[in-house]
């Protein structure tokens, strides 16, 4: 059975990088998919931990290639998701954690319609430009122009499957981990191994 599609969204600052940090050490069997950028590293980052960094020439060939299942331009840089890193975790029945803007999980849809995408909302607008800030990896022109964005983006959740409100970081945790779970147990995952079982004389 292949695994599932789970999309996180959210706007800069809200805490998607931590709650989904959180969720790969509490979730077992859980894949994440590292996407391509062309942007260059911020402090800390690290190349195939975070992101796999490349140069615009390079993403701009992988794009000919046909390698991306999805990418996108985000302000002046290009983000991907390769098809090769995708499909090789969903075949080993690995639910698949991937963090995508909206336009991201737009076309993740599109290509994969039984993906579950989930938005990561903040408590307010004040709280979120004060993580930015507190942040400190960005200019103020650049944290000025994400707060622009995350308050057209924040328009974007109503398409989403679900909605959580990240004003505690433990309960987004355990809120996004009872979605990835409850819907390991759905009927369309379930009943194949229920055929296991009544076909190896179950008590079905």
């Amino acid at each position: 059975m292949p695994g599932q599609v789970h999309v996180i969204s959210g706007p800069s600052g809200v805490g998607k990088s931590t709650i989904i940090r959180l969720i790969r050490e509490k979730v077992p069997a859980l894949g994440y998919s590292i996407s391509h950028t062309s942007r260059r590293p911020r402090i800390n980052e690290k190349d195939g931990v975070h992101y796999h960094f490349v140069d615009t020439k390079t993403f701009k060939r992988m794009i000919e290639e046909g390698a991306f299942v999805e990418w996108a331009q985000v302000y002046h840089d290009l983000y991907g998701t390769s098809i090769a890193s995708l499909h090789s975790q969903l075949e080993q029945d690995l639910d698949l954690l991937m963090d995508l803007d909206s336009q991201g999980a737009k076309n993740i849809r599109k290509k994969i319609e039984r993906s579950i995408l989930i938005y990561i909302f903040p408590p307010s607008l004040a709280i979120l430009e004060k993580r930015l800030r507190e942040r400190a990896t960005d200019g103020n022109d650049v944290i000025n122009i994400r707060i622009k964005k995350a308050i057209k983006e924040l328009n974007e959740c109503t398409w989403y499957d679900y909605i959580i409100i990240n004003d505690d970081l433990n309960r987004s945790v355990e809120e996004v981990s009872a979605i990835i779970l409850s819907e390991r147990c759905r009927k369309s995952r379930m009943l194949p191994k229920v055929a296991k079982i009544v076909g190896q004389g179950g008590l079905l």
